[in-house]
């Protein structure tokens, strides 16, 4: 969720840094001056509260010339307000959909920026409240079941009443935090609503999302962005301050300094002023909080097309697009439900160029062909009646070959199963262990945590979910297992499991299990890389994921270790689409802390509110390959 501006204001801050952006955003302010009116407006909602609506009307709208409306609603500003004052890029979130003629509207949800109400984090939705909604829009009074869908609701039918140009048809659309709300206008929704683009959303916080990974709690992220998103506000306003000075220059030393997260509620920092902040830690596992905040439930019976979009390398909501998809896929039979999966970090998909990624190039500009081939036709048939959308039903980039593949469903349905096993030396192979009593044994230390990415880093290092993972194999709290060089290319499609068997001397742990694609020793190389670099043995992550020990059976109802008795760990990592090369390994490391991204565990069983400095402790941790406990990870191959 670390989108804290519209995406039309993203947009340009991304494109300053490029030579003659000036001239550029000088045409583009000027197109839109002369091909829109811009109106702000604030909407009434059934409750009364106002929320406030940036809405460009094409010019040349008329009663014989009738525009679709295309919407973003988002808790990070629909700016710039007043009607004088215009964006430098857009309005379309996209320049194609810009010149392609939509009345484009941006509205500041409840709560934030300059709408009136009170702001809820992911507000839950209500069922039932469609005939509510419906009531609502034949001019009967409702002021229950409030929620987005609602919101989204009564914003539609205000438009289509007061818009005369509209065409009588709406899409809505939206990155990370605004894709939660795009997800959220699906139940019970407006009839007018005909196409969806949930992009990144944000869909389920405890079990993959930005606040936590199946338990544990994602730090580095949540302190800087709620840091913002977070500051409490007296009414709308234009902008908000920061809640505390933070301006780290290694944010490795400066979290393993805050000491237990307690620490961070205090006068320095939060100062018990984060609302969500607070939200997130109290509460530690699976609750109502929780569950009423993830979305996927209530994704049954979706009328609108709806066209899901993610990265492969999005560090902060994969799991949303993925399991988005997934949600919909299953409850609402017949929909028309698109997937793209590209190779992109948060949002990426929406920058001028996505060409290469770190050291990895892609060949051509990967945001470009999504925006050509996929997202301007989507918006354009079901809005406009215009050309024709025939996006495969899986759209995904294969991230080891460099290639965009399609399939007829996602995961596919030609694939078949495989297992790789742990085993002594570091081996890992397709047959199960035979020996007895076989296992690693290391000390997992929270005052020395595993760092989750190379060198010091103010902020988040971005390109961690394709970093060189060699400098975490050195470690002796880092395991590993690697395959032989494969004799053919392997394509990993679809998510991957892993079953371990394990004991620690504590009584709780993290797991933090990592998928490496490991180059081969030689010079010559094939992987293109822009940068000239020197790739020959690169430990290329693809993917990896955390769970929190204490939740191995139940998120609801954590169960603590018992020291020295050996436990199975199950834990489902985020799909993949990947082949393996001729040459390569397949290399998989197992760690018990990823720091600062994720948090230390205590490795006791305590709340991670309630952990003092002397709760932290070493233990003993042991990772058994052996007949009776064949650790393993399993995942699907594509058949040839």
């Amino acid at each position: 969720m670390t989108h804290k501006i519209s995406l039309l204001a993203a947009l340009a801050v991304l494109l300053a840094g490029i030579p003659g952006f000036a001239q550029l955003t000088s045409a583009d302010s000027l197109f839109v001056r002369q091909n829109y009116v811009k109106l702000d407006r604030q909407i009434p909602m059934r409750d009364g509260v106002k929320l406030y609506t940036v809405i460009y009307v094409p010019k040349d709208a008329a009663a014989d010339n009738r525009y679709p409306i295309l919407m973003e609603r988002t808790p990070y500003s629909a700016a710039p307000y007043g009607e004088a004052n215009y964006p430098k890029t857009g309005p379309g979130l996209n320049k194609d959909l810009s010149r392609d003629k939509y009345i484009f509207v941006y509205q500041d949800v409840r709560g934030r920026y300059m709408s009136e109400g009170s702001f809820e984090e992911m507000t839950p939705n209500r069922p039932g409240s469609g005939l509510v909604k419906g009531r609502q829009s034949r001019g009967q009074a409702a002021t229950t079941s409030l929620d987005e869908s609602s919101d989204t609701y009564d914003t539609i039918e205000w438009l289509l009443k007061n818009l005369p140009a509209n065409n009588g048809r709406v899409g809505l659309m939206g990155i990370s935090y605004p894709g939660f709300y795009a997800s959220a206008a699906l139940p019970d929704p407006h009839p007018a609503l005909k196409a969806v683009s949930p992009q990144a959303p944000v869909t389920d916080e405890f079990i993959g999302d930005d606040a936590r990974h199946n338990g544990a709690f994602f730090l580095l992220d949540n302190f800087s962005f709620l840091n913002y998103f977070d500051k409490p506000r007296t009414g709308p306003t234009q902008d908000y301050e920061n809640v505390f000075a933070y301006q780290p220059k290694d944010a490795y030393q400066f979290f393993l300094d805050l000491g237990p997260i307690k620490n961070a509620n205090s006068a320095k920092y939060f100062n018990r002023q984060g609302k969500i902040w607070n939200e997130y830690l109290e509460h530690d596992t699976y609750d109502a909080y929780w569950q009423s905040r993830n979305i996927r439930p209530h994704l049954k019976n979706v009328k609108p097309a709806t066209l899901v979009v993610g990265g492969w390398f999005d560090a902060e909501d994969l799991f949303g697009a993925l399991r988005t998809y997934e949600a919909i896929e299953k409850q609402s039979t017949g929909n028309t439900n698109k997937l793209v999966m590209g190779p992109w970090t948060h949002g990426a998909w929406a920058r001028p160029d996505w060409s290469e990624f770190g050291p990895f190039s892609f060949g051509h500009n990967t945001a470009k062909f999504y925006r050509d081939s996929i997202e301007t036709a989507f918006f354009a048939y079901y809005l406009k009646d215009k050309g024709s959308f025939k996006a495969p039903e899986a759209t995904v980039f294969d991230t080891g070959l460099n290639t965009w593949k399609t399939f007829d469903a996602w995961p596919p349905k030609t694939v078949q199963s495989q297992s790789l096993y742990f085993q002594p030396q570091g081996q890992l192979t397709r047959q199960p262990p035979v020996q007895t009593n076989s296992f690693e044994e290391y000390i997992s230390d929270p005052a020395k945590p595993v760092p989750y990415t190379d060198g010091i880093q103010a902020r988040r290092n971005n390109q961690y979910m394709i970093e060189d993972q060699r400098f975490a194999a050195r470690r002796p709290d880092v395991v590993v297992f690697q395959t032989e060089p494969l004799t053919e290319d392997m394509v990993i499609a679809g998510p991957i499991n892993a079953r371990l068997f394990a004991s620690t001397m504590g009584t709780d742990a993290d797991f933090i299990v990592k998928i490496i694609d490991v180059l081969p020793d030689s010079t010559k190389n094939p992987s293109p890389n822009p940068k000239g670099l020197q790739m020959a043995g690169y430990q290329r992550l693809v993917r990896a994921d955390v769970l929190r020990g204490k939740f191995r059976n139940s998120f609801t109802t954590p169960e603590p270790f018992t020291p020295g008795v050996v436990t199975e760990v199950k834990l489902q990592l985020p799909d993949v689409m990947h082949t393996f090369r001729k040459g390569h390994r397949l290399m998989v490391q197992v760690q018990h802390s990823w720091f600062p991204l994720v948090d230390r565990n205590p490795q006791k069983f305590i709340n991670l509110a309630d952990a003092d400095t002397n709760d932290f402790q070493k233990a003993t941790m042991r990772l058994y390959h052996d007949a009776a406990h064949p650790s393993v990870i399993e995942f699907s191959v594509l058949r040839n």
